[in-house]
């Protein structure tokens, strides 16, 4: 269900709260996006990131995390962000193909803000490569007074609704680090850096798998869910 008015005045008449249905025994899809606290509060078409329509069939969702440790760079503000076109960067053939950075979701301790439909490519991981063209982009805040473990723990769940409503499979849930960024020095980034072990993927990449999976085993015998 999508309530037309947002029930959180930070983000304002532009976002709008997607809410779950009441459980009727057991924990249906639209349960777990409950507890994810979903707006959507989109880019408008046709500004900054989403200038140009470039259409996608999600096959992976991709983790990241901001690296962003100012007070209040939470999701709300990342939202704000966005939509005013305040993330740039520089746009060049086989580098960033629109000037700027846009991803999909931003979570936080209390919130994840939908910023573009899940059916549109992102420029979040790999220039023109399959992160980008094929991946659902997720970035978790590291704003100062935000708790990592509720951020994560809410990531974990939002995933998890997203491989359930795009029937994406566990082994395509990576982080950054997954994808190669051709013509840099170092290709491979430390994204998410605190779910890498030095750098790399490992017990702590699978452990966050494992929070993923355990989400999604609660959900998946229900095939009925919330298109995003």
């Amino acid at each position: 269900m999508v309530k037309p008015v947002s029930s959180d005045p930070k983000l304002g008449s532009t976002a709008t709260y997607v809410s779950g249905g009441t459980s009727t025994g057991g924990k249906r899809p639209e349960d777990l996006l409950k507890e994810v606290n979903l707006y959507k509060d989109y880019i408008p078409k046709g500004t900054h990131a989403r200038k140009y329509h470039r259409s996608m069939r999600p096959k992976y969702i991709t983790i990241h995390s901001t690296q962003n440790f100012s007070t209040g760079a939470d999701a709300r503000r990342h939202s704000l962000a966005l939509k005013n076109g305040k993330l740039r960067a520089y746009k060049r053939k086989g580098g960033n193909r629109i000037g700027y950075l846009v991803w999909h979701f931003s979570t936080d301790q209390d919130v994840t803000i939908q910023h573009m439909p899940t059916n549109e490519q992102g420029e979040h991981a790999d220039f023109n490569g399959p992160g980008n063209r094929l991946s659902i982009g997720i970035e978790m805040c590291e704003n100062r007074g935000n708790s990592r473990s509720a951020t994560i723990e809410r990531t974990a769940k939002l995933t998890a609704y997203l491989m359930h409503e795009h029937h994406i499979p566990l082994k395509n849930v990576v982080p950054h680090y997954h994808w190669p960024r051709k013509g840099l020095a170092k290709p491979h980034k430390n994204c998410p850096h605190y779910l890498l072990d030095n750098g790399r993927p490992g017990k702590k990449w699978a452990w966050f798998q494992g929070r993923v999976n355990h989400y999604y085993k609660q959900i998946s015998g229900d095939r009925h869910y919330v298109s995003l």
